[in-house]
């Protein structure tokens, strides 16, 4: 062991510096994502189910926009390891414009698509409060692709500290806002799921203008403002970013809409196993968003050896990046399954919910594993730019394995939301070995 870690500690060490404010960071979120479940749980369980669709069919939009900004993150790495800062201005540039035009693709999709929300099988005593959360869900898209942007064009230049301090600025808004609009205090109206939806919104702008001030003000980006201000090959920038942009979208998208099938399917059984399947899916967060820091680590180290073409340094990264993300997994299934009925408790106080959610307990352990795994290999296979491989990955992990075996174990065996969630253990599992594959045959 203590070989081991003398061998890896200069790249333990890099992936710490820059992998822990983006774990504080995705901490954060997790802590939000909480707190509206918690707060919104216990206002209701109709408030809770209905939460738990809008959010699950959001979930796609929402991944692949992040998936889309993340592809600025190997193009700005790459140059920054080569110390060219004017590019990366005009890098930023030519990819918030990208970011937000997708953005208001899906947001136009998103329109169309509430027109036909009592079409996907969802109790009809939900409607109401879905339609209303709805639309207010998909006002966020556009502040999300700002920050998105800028966030991966700051994490490419090794500093991951200001998007968490701005995510946890929205964050720290996002739970007051929630606690005088959901129920009312401090003379604002009682607007239950409502508020919830309107609080996310401010945070949302909050933190994507703080990102924008910073880049505008700060001294240490002169030369990068410089660049961001010259029309210079910015067709090329925005062409570069769609090619190493669009593959990792499409294959955040399948991968999350896998999750989001799962939500309708559970909606099938009943408003029990969907919030059931909420809550544990919230929990389950704890494990992907702390394994994702270190994957994002991961991906702007791979990045900025690629821009020195060190191969070995791409590899020893890497086996660094999954030691780390390892030992988060077990720390996490130690406490999914101790603390994971408790942690559920704390969601909602009703009995049926819990019990339903503590089945999916055993599952929700043996996919930390293999999330951690594939999100490592996956975040490294981005930091070389050879980005197209992530569709075969999805494609085949998600669509060709995981729909059929959602289906068949949550209908065909009638194991309802316990079913969609061994599903996803294996879909999981094919992704990890897949990726792990292409990333060696890449280096």
């Amino acid at each position: 062991m203590n070989s081991l870690i003398a061998q890896y500690k200069s790249e333990y060490s890099r992936l710490i510096r820059l992998g822990l404010p983006v774990l504080i960071t995705q901490l954060g979120i997790i802590v939000v994502s909480f707190a509206d479940n918690m707060m919104v749980g216990a206002y209701g369980v109709n408030e809770l189910a209905a939460a738990a669709f809008v959010n699950s069919f959001f979930l796609v939009a929402i991944v692949m926009q992040i998936g889309f900004s993340q592809g600025l993150t190997p193009l700005v790495g790459a140059l920054f390891g080569q110390h060219l800062e004017r590019q990366i201005g005009r890098m930023f540039r030519g990819g918030l414009q990208m970011n937000i035009l997708v953005s208001i693709g899906f947001s136009l999709l998103g329109f169309v698509a509430y027109f036909i929300i009592d079409k996907f099988g969802q109790p009809i005593e939900l409607l109401p409060l879905i339609r209303e959360y709805y639309i207010i869900i998909l006002l966020t898209l556009i502040p999300m692709a700002i920050f998105g942007a800028a966030q991966q064009t700051c994490n490419g230049m090794n500093n991951t500290a200001l998007p968490m301090w701005m995510i946890l600025l929205g964050n720290g808004c996002n739970i007051f806002g929630n606690w005088l609009l959901i129920y009312g205090n401090c003379g604002c109206p009682e607007l239950g799921l409502l508020g919830a939806g309107i609080s996310t919104l401010i945070s949302r702008w909050i933190s994507a203008i703080g990102m924008l001030l910073y880049i505008q003000k700060s001294k240490r980006l002169e030369t990068f403002r410089i660049g961001y201000a010259e029309a210079k090959d910015l067709a090329k920038c925005r062409r570069e970013v769609w090619v190493t942009s669009y593959p990792v979208m499409l294959q955040c998208g399948i991968e999350s809409a896998m999750w989001s099938f799962g939500a309708i399917v559970c909606g099938w059984f009943g408003k029990v196993q969907i919030a059931a399947y909420q809550v544990v899916n919230t929990i389950g967060q704890l494990g992907f968003m702390t394994y994702i820091s270190f994957g994002t680590s991961t991906s702007i180290c791979v990045a900025n050896y690629a821009g020195e073409r060190n191969d070995r340094g791409m590899q020893r990264v890497t086996i660094a990046g999954l030691h780390l993300n390892l030992l988060l997994a077990t720390i996490a299934s130690l406490l999914f399954y101790f603390g994971g009925e408790w942690l559920i408790g704390c969601f909602t106080p009703n009995e049926a919910v819990i019990a339903s959610g503590v089945a999916l307990l055993f599952p929700l352990v043996v996919y930390q594993y293999m999330d951690a795994i594939q999100l490592t290999y996956c975040n490294a296979i981005r930091g070389t730019s050879h980005v197209k491989p992530l569709l075969l990955i999805s494609l085949v992990s998600y669509v060709l394995i995981g729909v059929p075996s959602l289906l068949l174990f949550a209908k065909g065996f009638n194991l309802g939301n316990v079913g969609v969630f061994y599903s996803f253990d294996i879909s999981l599992a094919v992704a990890a070995l897949i990726s792990l594959i292409i990333f060696y045959r890449l280096k």
